[in-house]
Parts: structure tokens; sequence; C-alpha cells
């Protein structure tokens, strides 16, 4: 059995279940700059499967909007999006420093067990650096980077998962291999990314991933409580998927989605 070296983060739905503010965010922006547009969550768990915001902002208005964005021109569209975007990041932001969002259970333990065995510790996500801030000042401290000295997200990533570039990146930051590396993901995206740049992955989905499919996952877990459970039953080699307290429902709306 190889050492394990160092453990990839993802943020959003892995290190907090963030996604709930992230639609709040979005709504509040829309209403902000006077759109008529309303995601309710069973249409947000859908746009889910499109990784990124601003992608994500792209696809709802190219699919649901389509009259509307056949009337722009590229260089339009592109202004606009960026305008939304920013305007979401705000919202976003201010959301999780005024009222908070707990990291995940287990999720704390995790990163200073894994912190004090001396296993580097990295973040590999698509959302913005002000988010991964924001969430990481609020729940781990003014001294967050000490533990996350390495982070890859949307300002230096150029393609969003399941394309593994942003793994890809954080490894080579780390100078580790991937077989002694693990990865913490939420979603088939995330799990898809992460396995294609070598890593084994562990998933701990939330009610808005439980429904998604994680094939060729190393473990998958409710949560991540305890924290020694993960660190001890690390292998190098090939496994097959070891479930762990599967108990998370999926909200009513992803059984019975409306638009």
């Amino acid at each position: 059995m190889q050492m394990l070296k160092a453990i990839i983060f993802d943020v959003d739905g892995t290190l907090a279940d963030t996604e709930k503010a992230h639609l709040q965010a979005f709504n509040s922006a829309f209403s902000a700059l006077n759109l008529l547009w309303r995601w309710s969550e069973a249409l947000y768990i859908e746009l889910l499967a499109i990784t990124g915001g601003r992608e994500r902002l792209h696809h709802y208005w190219k699919v649901y909007e389509t009259a509307d964005f056949e009337r722009h021109n590229p260089d339009v569209i592109t202004t606009r999006l960026n305008l939304i975007h920013a305007k979401k990041t705000q919202f976003y932001t201010r959301l999780i420093r005024n009222e908070g969002i707990p990291l995940r259970p287990g999720i704390r333990e995790l990163i200073e067990t894994a912190h004090q065995q001396g296993i580097k510790l990295a973040i590999a996500t698509t959302t913005t650096p002000q988010n991964v801030q924001a969430l990481l000042e609020t729940t781990l401290g003014p001294e967050w980077q000490t533990f996350f000295p390495i982070i890859e997200d949307a300002s230096t990533a150029s393609r969003k998962k399941p394309d593994p570039l942003v793994y890809r990146q954080a490894l080579e930051r780390l100078g580790e291999h991937p077989e002694q590396c693990i990865a913490i993901e939420d979603s088939e995206n995330g799990l898809k990314a992460a396995a294609a740049a070598g890593l084994r992955v562990v998933i701990t989905p939330t009610a808005f991933t439980n429904h998604q499919v994680f094939d060729g996952a190393f473990m998958r877990y409710d949560n991540l409580h305890p924290a020694s459970e993960l660190l001890n039953t690390w292998r190098a080699n090939n496994s097959p998927i070891i479930t762990r307290n599967m108990s998370c429902p999926l909200p009513s709306a992803v059984r019975s989605p409306s638009i």
C-alpha cells in the first residue's frame, strides 16, 4: 500500500451544501437587473448538469429563453452574461458572509486530521475565487489558506468539469502522482473530471446530486464523518465502489420535476 500524499477537494456541494445559496443569488441577480427569469429548485437541479455559473446562464438563456437569445449578437450576449454573473457573485458572497453556511459533516475533521498528518490539501473547483474565499474565510477563519495553499478555480482553468484540466493543474502544483492522491466530489461531472485526471474519487452527494450516476467512484459516503474511516480505508490499488450510510433524500421537486 502506498502512502496517501494529497486530497483534492471540490467546493460547492462538497465542502459545504451551497447550492440553495447559489440558487437564491441567481434569482436575486435576475430581480436586481429587472430580468423576468426565475429559477425553481427543480429547474436548478437540471441546470447543475452544466458546470460553471456563467456557462449555466448561457445554457439557460439559449435553451429556455431562445427567442430573446437569438435577438442579440455574440458581443451583447457576452456582456450581459458577464454582468449577470458578476451581480450573482456579489449576492452570493454577501449571503455567505452575512448568514454563513456550515461545512458539511466531517469536512472540518477531515481537513484538520489530514493537515496534522502531513497530507497535502488542494482545491479544484469551477467556481470563482471570490466564492471560495467567502466560504472558507467564514468557515475556517482568516488563516484558511494554511490548509489550502493550492487552489485551482474558474480563474485558472479555462475548461470546466467534466474536463480534467482543473485537476491536472492541481496535481501539477502539488507535485504528486494521481495514484497517491484522492479527490472528493459531490457530482457526476466532478467524478468524471477527477477520474480522467487519474484520481480515485470519493463521492459524497447532496440532495441536489444524489440522483446522478457515480459509476467508478472509489468510495461513496453520505457524509465524511468520521474522517478516520476515509483515511484508514484508503488504498492505492483499484477498488469497487464502497457505499457508506446512504440516506441523502431527493427533494420532492426532483421526483416530479416541473419547470
